[in-house]
């Protein structure tokens, strides 16, 4: 099947995809293969600074991000990236240059130092808003082999996604996720939390707050009767899935619940098998799970 308008776009898969998050980088190229949309890594991209670096110096933040957003340029397609401070960061640079003068008069001369220009003509894209708008659900329910019927769903959208802009979805009750589950077969399942922080960094620099924040995330799905908890955001994967054995402990409650990245469930539902989405990376019996729930090879 040809996906509609044979979609092609830039690729930035951003620093964590490469190393601790490399499942993500994996399933995504192993979905959109499936879907028959032409990802192209953008070629010698550099780290977006995250959130953290623009928290300490915007500028030098926003001149890292129009790096990208410059090379992105000179290719003449939207860039599409599937974390989502990544994708934050881009966009937020995107729209200071736009509407700054200042910053857009700094970022302009540091790319011209390096013999580099930015006009401002690059649309920065989620991979979840691609796949829910530019291909839609006709397109992505022709495409299921293995429906995930019986399986219940807790979409966790994280805090950066819809925010500060609400571009793609509601900041308060996002739903791109959770409709793309009920074109696959899932079942969707009330998630109050969805769009809650996970606690972020502070795992690591106040990691007893962090727990707690992360806890009360997964207790949440756990409670509305989640199977499992798919996710969009890599910090979010990491914080959700890693310690729950830690974060049960602090909350005085069972956590334990499988996590795993939106594109491993799509993929999954796609016919995509464990290795193609590299489910043995996660921390989580989502493998188990899933030979259950949706017999996967």
């Amino acid at each position: 099947m040809i996906a509609p308008r044979k979609p092609s776009y830039t690729y930035f898969p951003g620093c964590s995809l490469t190393a601790t998050n490399r499942s993500y980088d994996i399933s995504t190229r192993a979905v959109a293969e499936a879907l028959d949309i032409e990802l192209t890594e953008l070629d010698d991209w550099n780290c977006c600074g995250a959130t953290a670096y623009m928290a300490i110096n915007e500028k030098r933040s926003f001149v890292l991000s129009a790096r990208n957003l410059a090379l992105a340029e000179r290719e003449g397609r939207d860039l599409v990236t599937v974390c989502n401070g990544c994708y934050l960061v881009l966009r937020k640079t995107n729209k200071y240059i736009s509407e700054d003068s200042h910053v857009k008069k700094d970022v302009l001369a540091a790319l011209a130092a390096g013999g580099m220009s930015y006009a401002g003509k690059v649309r920065v894209r989620h991979f979840l808003d691609v796949i829910s708008n530019d291909l839609g659900e006709t397109y992505i329910r022709d495409c299921v082999v293995k429906p995930l019927a019986g399986l219940k769903v807790a979409s966790y959208y994280g805090c950066q996604i819809g925010r500060p802009f609400g571009e793609i979805d509601d900041e308060e009750d996002p739903q791109l996720m959770d409709n793309l589950v009920e074109w696959i077969g899932g079942e969707k399942v009330p998630f109050p939390l969805k769009a809650k922080c996970c606690g972020g960094m502070m795992m690591t620099t106040q990691p007893e707050l962090g727990k707690m924040m992360t806890g009360k995330v997964l207790l949440n799905a756990k409670k509305n009767g989640a199977d499992c908890v798919i996710t969009a955001c890599p910090l979010c994967q990491i914080n959700l899935e890693a310690g729950q054995k830690a974060i049960s402990k602090a909350m005085g409650a069972d956590c334990h619940i499988p996590v795993l990245y939106f594109t491993q469930l799509l993929g999954t539902a796609l016919g995509l098998g464990p290795e193609a989405l590299a489910l043995k990376d996660c921390f989580t019996p989502v493998e188990g799970l899933l030979a259950e729930k949706v017999q996967i090879a």
